[in-house]
């Protein structure tokens, strides 16, 4: 691969990191300030449709509210551990090979830093979307998780469908 296709992938990662940074605060400062959720926290739900709520939930937790985080220094635990996974990442991400793993870790990065805005702020992650149909209950979630989970996806595609042996390998074949 050469240099600049490398970089390619990096920026292309960085770009997708930072839309889905703003989409994700833009989306949250939406659902607190405008509909007024910041003030009444776990307490509001409002009915989009007959499958899909708009749910006020503060996550103290990791993913859907494992490990709760009580202390201040748990918050501050789960803030670094998440920078320096997304630093990890992004690290990663400056030797991308395709654009497939370009753009997973670039969602996996801009979801992650826009969960540590909202411990850093609010102590919690704010999560506001919920799924509902025939007696299932989806967990609550937000922009930066959804990222996440497209994210690790699109890793998983680079890994099985690409072809392209891992580095410091050769591909067979």
């Amino acid at each position: 691969m050469s240099a600049a296709a490398g970089r390619r992938y990096f920026l292309f990662g960085l770009m997708v990191a930072a839309l889905v940074l703003i989409a994700d605060q833009a989306s949250k400062n939406w659902v607190l300030y405008s509909l007024g959720f910041v003030e009444c926290p776990n307490c509001m739900s409002v009915e989009v449709t007959s499958f899909f709520n708009l749910t006020m939930v503060w996550n103290e937790g990791i993913s859907y509210g494992l490990f709760p985080a009580d202390s201040p220094g748990e918050k501050w635990l789960l803030i670094g551990f998440s920078l320096l996974m997304a630093l990890i990442l992004t690290s990663w991400m400056v030797r991308a090979d395709g654009r497939w793993l370009g753009l997973g870790l670039g969602l996996v990065i801009g979801g992650a830093v826009g969960n540590v805005i909202d411990r850093f702020i609010y102590g919690a992650v704010v999560d506001f979307f919920h799924f509902h149909a025939f007696g299932y209950s989806w967990y609550v979630f937000n922009v930066a998780d959804a990222a996440i989970v497209l994210g690790v996806g699109a890793i998983l595609i680079d890994a099985v469908f690409m072809g392209r042996a891992p580095s410091g390998t050769e591909a067979k074949g």
